[in-house]
């Protein structure tokens, strides 16, 4: 794949101040797109498109709670007014809140729910209208979800996340059947990440220690390296290299797929 294998492509990433939004914004700006940092977390959205901007990219920040269709419309509006377009969505925004079936809350299921299966698919739907044919950018383009290597396997204590993350796949390969059909131009597929040292993947570490699933972090980040094959955690950079692929022309012909990016844990 060439090294600006993405040049002149405008790209919003949601979840894109930290952990795995942030790294797949950058992996995109290195392969030459613009790009739109879309979070909740303002300070640190705002850092992250600074950092970006610094390579010579440009960039912005718009505040965005994925729930929230209007938010949506105008995150949307102001990625093709301040970018100049709009053809690569990055669907990362995501919650995950640890807990046994016995345990569950329904408060924090719900939650979960919104903001991973709503939030998803209000992403989908914004960047439809966006990228298809009449809408403000025009001209086609690429949806990549994230999904969990949770989708596919059966780990305990966090089971409604596994679902939702489950609904994403389910929701990818629907809209990717409808963007064909319809004549969007808009190719959408899903990456499933395995387990990544980020501040979310340590916290759910810590979590399986305090309901008993392993007796210290140690262990329990242990027993994810020993399920999976290539004998190590996920980094943030094997997550960005995957959605730079998916977005580019080298996977012109691939949609409505599920990308392992899991080391084999999930086969």
């Amino acid at each position: 794949m060439s090294e600006k294998s993405l040049a002149g492509r405008k790209a919003l990433v949601t979840g894109g101040a930290r952990g795995i939004g942030a790294a797949i914004a950058q992996a995109l700006a290195r392969a030459g797109a613009s790009i739109m940092i879309a979070d909740i977390l303002e300070e640190a959205g705002n850092a992250t498109a600074t950092t970006i901007a610094k390579e010579g990219i440009t960039t912005g920040f718009a505040q965005l709670d994925v729930t929230d269709d209007a938010q949506w419309e105008r995150a949307v509006a102001k990625t093709v007014g301040t970018l100049g377009g709009y053809d690569i969505l990055i669907n990362n925004a995501g919650i995950e809140i640890t807990s046994l079936i016995s345990e569950v809350k329904a408060e924090d299921a719900r939650r979960m729910c919104d903001v991973n299966i709503v939030g998803t698919v209000l992403g989908m739907k914004h960047a439809f209208r966006a990228m298809r044919p009449g809408g403000p950018a025009g001209k086609g383009g690429a949806v990549v979800n994230i999904a969990s290597v949770a989708a596919t396997i059966a780990f305990p204590a966090i089971a409604v996340y596994s679902g939702t993350k489950s609904a994403v796949d389910r929701m990818t390969r629907i809209g990717a059947m409808e963007a064909g059909k319809l004549g969007f131009g808009v190719r959408v597929n899903c990456i499933y990440p395995g387990l990544i040292p980020t501040d979310m993947g340590m916290q759910l570490a810590n979590d399986i220690v305090k309901v008993g699933l392993a007796a210290d972090v140690n262990a329990a980040v242990g027993s994810v390296v020993e399920q999976t094959p290539l004998g190590r955690l996920a980094e943030v950079t094997d997550i960005g290299n995957a959605a730079v692929f998916l977005c580019s022309e080298e996977a012109r012909f691939i949609t409505g797929v599920g990308l392992p990016v899991d080391g084999g844990m999930g086969m």
